[in-house]
């Protein structure tokens, strides 16, 4: 690829929304229900990454328990009671890909940011990739992601971690697990959904393991 293909190459598609903004259930689900297949498929499998020994690293496993509850159509992978981490996340993704053909997956994880973006919740094309932020090697998860920056990046990540406030990983898992829920229950039913182009919002993230 020359320098002017990588420049013109297309982006992926991201949505970014705070979670205490009055739509933001509504909006994510709306987001979502854009970035799944245009071919309808029944094999839905939702990777929830994260360990509820941290109190930030617990987004991930609080949306799988919350889904759960609320029974979607798809499959759920990682909660609380059976968290899917850095240390089992190789043996998940091999035991997806025995079990379902062909899935669609949807990666969900906790991560950091600029001070600025802590709360809000990314929706977008593409994986996560957990372990980046610590130079950790573990596989990519997801043909689409969804995150939420819950602190403050740049020193002493997992210390952070552990110091984040467990009301706000409350809140934007409730509002996570209601829109992916919602946009799952509509894609579904088949209801027509307009494709367009969404605008890159950047990167300013970094994953968490």
């Amino acid at each position: 690829m020359n320098l002017r293909d990588k420049f013109f190459q297309k982006k992926p598609a991201a949505y970014r929304i705070h979670h205490e903004d009055t739509l933001a259930s509504k909006t994510l689900s709306e987001k979502l229900s854009l970035l799944l297949p245009a071919r309808r498929t029944d094999s839905i499998v939702i990777v929830c990454i994260g360990t509820d020994r941290s109190t930030g690293d617990a987004l991930g496993p609080l949306v799988g328990t919350k889904l759960q509850q609320l029974k979607p159509k798809a499959t759920i992978y990682g909660t609380l009671e059976s968290p899917v981490h850095a240390v089992n996340l190789n043996e998940v993704m091999e035991s997806i890909a025995e079990r379902h053909p062909r899935p669609f997956i949807i990666g969900i994880d906790a991560c950091l940011g600029r001070l600025h973006s802590v709360g809000i919740i990314t929706a977008g094309e593409g994986p996560v990739k957990p372990g980046a932020g610590v130079k950790k090697e573990l596989p990519e998860v997801g043909n689409i992601h969804l995150t939420g920056i819950v602190n403050v990046s740049g020193f002493m990540e997992y210390f952070v971690l552990q110091n984040t406030r467990l009301n706000l990983v409350m809140k934007m898992a409730d509002v996570m697990a209601i829109s992916l829920h919602e946009s799952i229950e509509a894609y579904g039913r088949d209801v027509p959904i307009e494709k367009h182009k969404a605008s890159n919002w950047g990167d300013d993230l970094i994953q968490l393991p």
